[in-house]
């Protein structure tokens, strides 16, 4: 299996889509909680992983194909939400898949997601 190390924080069209509705969705002035319940979200055999915002893992072999859910957490403002869509999933070295994989469109641009 081939192993790719995780070290910079470059995103591509797909991992920028999980983060878009998180940050349109956060407050504007920094107080409060974000009204985001859907951000930063896939599915992957039937579990929810969260985007971790962790840069330091390294990405094993491919799994399969996350699913990236629909997300509009302001539906008053248009053009804000995130179609869904489906993503690549990779294994992480040193844990199980069933707690976190990582996503996108290369192993070398993957983020880490958590089990929610």
């Amino acid at each position: 299996m081939t192993t790719y190390p995780r070290t910079g924080r470059r995103l591509l069209p797909v991992t920028a889509a999980l983060f878009a509705c998180a940050v349109a969705c956060s407050p504007a002035d920094g107080g409060g909680s974000s009204s985001a319940s859907c951000a930063h979200l896939v599915t992957y055999e039937n579990r929810t992983y969260l985007g971790t915002g962790d840069g330091d893992f390294t990405v094993g072999g491919r799994l399969g194909t996350a699913t990236v859910p629909e997300c509009d957490d302001t539906p008053n403002d248009p053009g804000d939400s995130v179609p869904r869509g489906e993503t690549p999933a990779y294994a992480v070295e040193g844990m199980d898949p069933a707690v976190a994989i990582a996503v996108g469109d290369t192993p070398a641009e993957a983020t880490l997601m958590k089990v929610r």
